[in-house]
């Protein structure tokens, strides 16, 4: 089976490499000897392709491939080496192409392909924020309430509210007035 790349099939594969990285945190519990491992999940599969290709059809792939990797878009990527893996989707890190000398249009490729990992959509923090801001009421009340001027501060709540609109008129006035 020849390694597929979205709908381009790669001729004359010579080898693919195929880099799988596992991130691990070392904790050292004090005044113990040794120490704990944990497990913070893998990196994305890093894929390193190269091979050849040649005739009339060279220049055709070659631009193709030129045309995926400016995308910058996750393609499909079908190989044997990679079924066991569940790679899905990849995205092309790097392209690189090379003349070969001795017989025209042959070009030599190598291609790094990254895993494509779908990021995680964040949750609705609408419910959270209205948390925050009722945790945020409660502790002012209670921190009026333990001061104990809520009441001698209740009877100037209406002249407060009279100045802070009498400012906003003034604000509004003086932005429609000038030329």
């Amino acid at each position: 089976m020849r390694p597929m790349l979205d709908d381009i099939e790669l001729p004359q594969v010579q080898e693919i490499t195929v880099h799988d990285q596992r991130t691990l945190a070392e904790h050292k519990p004090p005044g113990m000897s040794g120490s704990l491992l944990q497990n913070l999940g893998r990196r994305p599969t890093c894929l390193l392709l190269w091979g050849v290709t040649t005739g009339p059809e060279a220049d055709t792939l070659i631009e193709q491939l030129d045309d995926k990797f400016r995308a910058g878009t996750p393609v499909t990527f079908i190989a044997d080496i990679v079924t066991d893996s569940a790679i899905e989707q990849v995205i092309i890190d790097n392209l690189q192409v090379q003349d070969l000398a001795g017989k025209p249009l042959r070009y030599g490729y190598v291609l790094t392909l990254r895993e494509y990992i779908e990021p995680v959509k964040p949750e609705d923090v609408s419910a959270l924020n209205s948390d925050i801001l009722d945790d945020a009421l409660d502790a002012i009340d209670s921190i009026t309430d333990a001061l104990g001027f809520t009441d001698q501060l209740s009877q100037f709540i209406g002249q407060l509210n009279g100045l802070n609109e009498d400012l906003r008129r003034q604000d509004i006035n003086s932005v429609t007035d000038t030329p």
